[in-house]
């Protein structure tokens, strides 16, 4: 009996991905970044072993301390241990890390002429330098290279700084210059790479030069290859792969360990080493000592892997789509992800805190954790979304203020919508060990709720302590009830509180943004909201146009006690409960009626905003020009 042909076939060899080799990207990673800071503050520091601690881990040091055995992420007592004389600064609070991370990716932004400059955490920025670098490949002079000139805007031809174009700036892979013609308008492959490399040396000297802080790069035609060459030759270096023939990247890849590769994650490494080893393996990204060590080499040359294989390996509930393919175009090297063009409005502003070693269980623990951490999100709002304001021309009362120095400010964006998470250690009432512990994900997922940011911590005339001890009793605290009914004990391992849903209200250049401002949707309700009335049924016939009639002819022969609502006006809103292990809103819980957020059409006039009323209904302060719509909002019922 003959075999079919089918099953006589030998198994398909997986396509190998094409790179994508048009773009130009700079990764910046600015050395010992929570160290520099400190040391930037006090120069002494850069001479001594420095160490940052947040609770008992050290979060980071300086390399006078790694050179003395000091690691990050090590415990406060094992680095003390190694190096007695360790010089330790509290980290937690991330205020000066994060204004200092701010001044420089505006500096790397100013750079950029087509805005695509995204931020990886607070130390890490990605650029996107495509256009810059073509434009100046074509002004190249092949008979004067080692004179030659990078211009940095297209309007000022004397902007820029001179540079040697017969060679690349800093380290390179393969560390040989190819032969193969040198940097010209015709050799652009080369040009464009060794054009990069010295607008990344002019950067990085600016930020130490100019700010005292410095940083390593790396430059490639993707984002992975980017991060990866710029880990090559830290600190205070930069590195360029030169990827121009083929298998050049492979080569690159194939060195690297499949957990160091960006936008793999712990998890999908430790599957995929699991499989290929054919034992179980930690996922623990920080357990180095325990964690295998495959490399991408080891993978590839695995029997039958291919996109298919890595999708059955990584399958599961909950799994994103696609993830075969995009792990094996990873491990070639293969990254077509674009630098995220950048805003001056952050998507949310987050604020949290963990509580690894003593969980939070007493009001009185409570209480001192949210009003710190919303001191600091109140303050993060006005260093993120609060600017200069130089023309005051249409600005509302409630949006500016004037400090002694006769400098006004305006709020770029209002963040619509409060969230509050929270992450327990364990089940509740689970604190003897003598039941079985929820399984190990349980641990780890956060449960939250939102409802509307009120309007009163957009106020800049208000000290930040009072918008915040406000925010917790007004807000927060209601919030924390609807997700932990018990009085104590709740075993927090962490508590977040996220502003999001952000609506722009004004750009820079002063021209009006697409959002809308709360405030004066309130304010001119009266005008914009006619045809929203609520009329008894005596006077109903007398009040509503004939025309608004003919949909309730019904309504108005049968409602006794009743009222009825001309359907025009504000739509209602229902924010969902946020599940954090899917990054969506899932639908409203039942009894979440409190998280209702009504649209309105905004008006013109400005007016102060006033310290308010408490409504009977649901005991909330409403400001005096907004209670009248409030009584509606009430009036409409669920």
């Amino acid at each position: 009996m003959t075999t079919p042909l089918l099953m006589r076939q030998t198994p398909r060899t997986p396509k190998i991905p094409s790179p994508k080799d048009d773009r130009i990207i700079l990764h910046f990673d600015y050395d010992c970044f929570y160290a520099s800071v400190f040391e930037n503050e006090t120069p002494a520091l850069r001479a001594l072993p420095l160490g940052i601690k947040q609770k008992s881990i050290l979060a980071t040091c300086n390399y006078v301390a790694r050179a003395r055995g000091v690691k990050k992420l090590m415990l406060i007592s094992e680095a003390e241990k190694i190096c007695p004389e360790l010089v330790l600064r509290n980290g937690e609070d991330l205020t000066r890390f994060r204004d200092v991370s701010k001044r420089l990716w505006s500096f790397l932004r100013s750079h950029s002429w087509n805005r695509k400059v995204e931020r990886l955490g607070l130390d890490e920025v990605f650029l996107d330098v495509t256009d810059i670098v073509d434009y100046n490949v074509q002004l190249l002079n092949p008979n004067a290279l080692a004179h030659s000139f990078f211009q940095l805007s297209e309007q000022d031809p004397e902007k820029g700084f001179d540079f040697d174009a017969s060679a690349c700036f800093g380290c390179t892979i393969p560390a040989k210059r190819p032969d193969d013609g040198g940097a010209t308008p015709g050799n652009s492959a080369y040009a464009r790479l060794l054009l990069a490399s010295h607008l990344a040396g002019y950067l990085r000297h600016k930020l130490e030069e100019d700010f005292g802080y410095t940083s390593t790069c790396g430059v490639s035609t993707n984002k992975v290859l980017a991060k990866l060459a710029g880990t090559k030759n830290k600190p205070k270096n930069q590195t360029t792969l030169l990827n121009l023939h083929e298998g050049d990247v492979q080569a690159f890849m194939d060195e690297w360990a499949i957990r160091k590769i960006p936008g793999m994650g712990s998890k999908t490494s430790q599957l995929v080493e699991s499989h290929v080893l054919e034992r179980p393996t930690e996922a623990d990204p920080h357990d180095h000592e325990h964690s295998a060590k495959i490399t991408t080499q080891e993978v590839l040359a695995y029997p039958s892997m291919s996109p298919g294989l890595l999708k059955k390996i990584l399958g599961g509930p909950g799994v994103e789509r696609g993830i075969g393919d995009k792990v094996w175009n990873m491990l070639h090297g293969v990254d077509n992800a674009d630098v995220k063009e950048a805003s001056d409005i952050p998507t949310q502003i987050s604020i949290e805190d963990t509580y690894v070693t003593k969980a939070l269980n007493t009001q009185a623990e409570l209480m001192r954790e949210l009003h710190a951490l919303s001191r600091s999100l109140i303050r993060r709002m006005r260093v993120d979304l609060v600017v200069a304001d130089d023309d005051r021309t249409g600005s509302s009362v409630s949006d500016t203020t004037t400090s002694g120095t006769g400098a006004s400010q305006k709020w770029l964006a209002y963040p619509k919508t409060l969230r509050l998470s929270t992450r327990v250690k364990s089940r509740p009432g689970v604190t003897d060990g003598s039941q079985q512990a929820p399984p190990r994900d349980n641990y780890y997922n956060r449960s939250s709720r939102s409802s509307p940011l009120p309007t009163f911590v957009f106020s800049l005339k208000d000290d930040i302590d009072y918008v915040a001890e406000r925010l917790v009793n007004e807000s927060i605290l209601p919030l924390f009830r609807r997700l932990h009914s018990e009085r104590q004990n709740w075993n927090l391992a962490l508590i977040n509180i996220c502003v999001t849903n952000m609506v722009a209200t004004g750009n820079q250049d002063g021209s009006i943004g697409d959002g809308r401002d709360i405030s004066k949707m309130f304010k001119t309700q009266d005008a914009k909201l006619k045809e929203f009335t609520v009329y008894s049924c005596d006077d109903q016939r007398s009040r509503v146009p004939s025309t608004k009639l003919s949909l309730s002819s019904e309504l108005s022969n049968s409602c006794e006690n009743s009222t009825a609502v001309v359907p025009q006006g504000p739509t209602v809103v229902a924010e969902g409960v946020v599940n954090d292990n899917t990054d969506q809103y899932s639908p409203m819980e039942e009894g979440d009626a409190g998280d209702m957020v009504v649209a309105w059409d905004d008006g013109d006039d400005d007016d102060d905003e006033g310290d308010g009323r408490i409504c009977p209904e649901c005991s909330q302060r409403i400001p005096e020009f907004a209670m009248g719509a409030h009584r509606r909002f009430h009036l409409l019922g669920d």
